[in-house]
């Protein structure tokens, strides 16, 4: 077998619908170099094994759910590539993703991070937006242009092995938030450079039924109560005021513009306050 330029691995857990429009544009890809993809199954009960075993894709299964990072450092275990990409289950990735993830690495070969565009997809009947608020899911732009980048998101990241061996694996500690980012500050602090490939976009897709108010607004408060853990470990939480006037500005945008989103906005303010009270 030719030698892998890049492994491309795929953390997931109970999500086969999402995993299965992932792995068919994973496997459509075109241009692109030698590579293996893998998958990362977190203790899953569905049919998660079988929709990689009919695209024909290597599966990994841990037998007890570990969370995103036990999972990447399983993949980064189970593969050899010198570039290692991670991509979420719930993304669809256009042909031309892959040849310009790894085009991207080696112009910029002293680089150790990579990511790309993230952009939302809401499928079916989403709630309204108004335009003044940021998508409900995770999402990145900056620019049309290849730029060295401060962060970018676990949807669409890759690394470089060698970082890896200087930095350390991921922290299978930290789970619903900060999950890749404390990797990437830690690489930063030792001098690394993370570079956003603007040619390497890929779509964050959420389904009709997950497109919802209703569970647009549960996920949100879930980050929301996560974020402010995260900022809490890291000694940057704001005061229990500021989380207040937050829940309150996101209540006025709901009013004053009609805008259902106002409402995520609201309950991902809320997640927030909740884990401060938690916390006192």
């Amino acid at each position: 077998m030719t030698t892998p330029v890049v492994s491309v691995v795929v953390p997931t857990r109970n999500r086969a619908g999402y995993l299965d429009v992932a792995l068919g544009s994973l496997r459509a890809q075109e241009g692109a170099p030698p590579h293996e993809l893998l998958v990362v199954d977190d203790g899953s009960s569905d049919e998660t094994l079988e929709v990689a075993g009919r695209h024909g894709v290597r599966a990994v299964a841990v037998q007890k759910p570990g969370g995103l990072n036990a999972a990447r450092n399983t993949g980064l275990t189970e593969t050899t590539a010198p570039l290692v990409a991670f991509v979420d289950d719930d993304v669809l990735v256009p042909p031309g993703w892959l040849a310009a993830l790894a085009e991207g690495a080696a112009h910029h070969a002293h680089v150790d991070a990579f990511g790309g565009p993230i952009t939302a997809r809401l499928e079916g009947r989403a709630p309204r937006s108004c335009g003044r608020e940021d998508p409900p899911i995770t999402t990145l732009d900056l620019g049309e242009e290849d730029a060295p980048a401060r962060m970018v998101w676990g949807a669409n990241f890759a690394i470089r092995r060698s970082a890896v061996q200087r930095i350390g694996r991921f922290d299978p500690t930290l789970s619903g938030h900060g999950d890749e980012e404390d990797w990437l500050m830690a690489l930063l602090a030792t001098g690394g450079e993370i570079y956003y490939l603007a040619g390497a976009g890929l779509v964050h897709r959420r389904t009709e039924h997950d497109s919802r108010l209703g569970a647009l607004a549960r996920a949100a408060w879930h980050r929301g109560r996560a974020a402010r853990h995260t900022d809490r470990r890291r000694g940057t939480a704001p005061p229990v005021a500021t989380e207040l006037r937050n829940i309150a500005g996101a209540g006025w945008h709901t009013v004053r513009r009609l805008c259902p989103q106002g409402l995520v906005m609201g309950a991902h303010s809320a997640g927030r306050m909740a884990e401060a009270l938690r916390g006192r």
